[in-house]
């Protein structure tokens, strides 16, 4: 395992991280969690030492497989991480301090645990989400700081890159999670360069696009040229190969993902982020283009499935053929255009889109 230092700490992290939403999911219902569990423990085998888990990942059940397999290691030689926002804390806009806790301790428990070695103030979609929490919040991270209870205070965003710099230049941060592939890599560059400047780490998420970017091989063969990798493992070298990116999360399901994100970073070399984005300029199709599936849009008033609406856009641009919109809402999800007419322009989806997407001209385009 190739391992890099996680910003101006002394810690070092394995450039492939565990993401755990990705429990199998039959076994996750059957509640068949010490199964669930020898996925960390075998990335654990081959190296990997960054464990990202979260409240509500694979029916709020994910917690609980990691904190299984992290009380059969040595708990000094992984490094865990959970989140936190106001939705986890359920106690409105103006939390306590035991509301905090409760739901801090509630982690702590399930991860079998003392303490989290990185803590997020989870899923920061704008400055606005950000100033909010960290007005309600941040006292009480700097709080269970200074007890021990969690080593680090961190942050997850889906914020454009700019965005991400004016949170950067607080120094509020030791360091980040943020969505980062091979599609968007020119959407939040200068975020990245930005923390890796002011000594933060830098993990990233989503490395395959959603799945986009494994599902359509063809429209990504170009990151395999000169290796002997797939496409899917191509795309987490890309990113991993960033000097400026600490982690790139895999979510892995079967060991066999484990050994494939492994595969990616076998004689890893780093390169600066602006050689790298000089390399690929022009190839591919920029993901600040693509619909991610999120579905931080299911806030429109009219009830238009603006998700899978904006998946069948997806279509035409990978393919360059109109027909693929219409052929994807009918055949893949078995509705038609006509809910696409109902759309009133009050722009809540495009405020709500983690892309910035142009919803409302594309809903336009497919009721046309």
């Amino acid at each position: 395992m190739y391992y890099k230092q996680y910003g101006s700490t002394d810690m070092k992290v394995s450039a492939i991280g565990l993401g755990t939403m990705r429990y199998d999911e039959e076994d996750i219902k059957a509640d068949r969690l010490e199964k669930c569990a020898e996925i960390p423990l075998y990335a654990f085998e081959k190296g990997i030492n960054y464990w990202d888990t979260a409240p509500f990942y694979c029916e709020d059940k994910s917690e609980i497989v990691t904190g299984i397999a992290l009380s059969q290691v040595k708990r000094s030689e992984v490094y865990v991480t959970s989140k936190t926002n106001l939705g986890t804390i359920d106690a409105g806009d103006h939390p306590k301090k035991e509301d905090f806790r409760k739901r801090l301790e509630m982690s702590l428990d399930r991860l079998k645990t003392d303490y989290i070695d990185f803590y997020h103030m989870w899923c920061m979609l704008s400055l606005k989400s950000w100033e909010k929490h960290m007005d309600a919040l941040y006292g009480f991270f700097e709080d269970a700081k200074r007890e021990g209870l969690i080593r680090n205070i961190v942050f997850s965003s889906h914020m454009q890159g700019d965005e991400i710099e004016t949170v950067v230049e607080t120094g509020k941060f030791r360091g980040m999670l943020i969505g980062y592939n091979a599609l968007n890599h020119r959407f939040r560059q200068s975020g990245i360069e930005a923390a890796y400047q002011n000594g933060m780490g830098v993990v990233v998420m989503n490395p395959l696009g959603g799945g986009m970017i494994p599902e359509n091989p063809d429209a990504f063969s170009y990151l395999t040229e000169g290796t002997d990798l797939t496409v899917p493992q191509a795309a987490l070298r890309f990113v991993a190969s960033h000097k400026e990116i600490t982690v790139t999360l895999a979510g892995c399901t079967k060991k066999e993902h484990v050994d494939d994100a492994v595969k990616a970073v076998e004689n890893l070399e780093e390169k600066p982020t602006s050689e790298i984005v000089k390399k690929y300029e022009g190839k591919g199709v920029a993901l600040n283009n693509l619909c991610t599936g999120c579905s931080y849009c299911k806030v429109c008033p009219k009830q238009i499935p603006i998700a899978k609406y904006m998946d069948a856009y997806n279509q035409m641009i990978l393919t360059g053929d109109k027909g693929a919109i219409l052929d994807r809402i009918e055949n893949h999800w078995g509705i038609t255009k006509d809910k696409a007419k109902d759309c009133i322009g009050c722009g809540r989806c495009e405020r709500h889109c983690t892309q910035h997407l142009p919803i409302i001209k594309r809903l336009k385009e497919i009721a046309e």
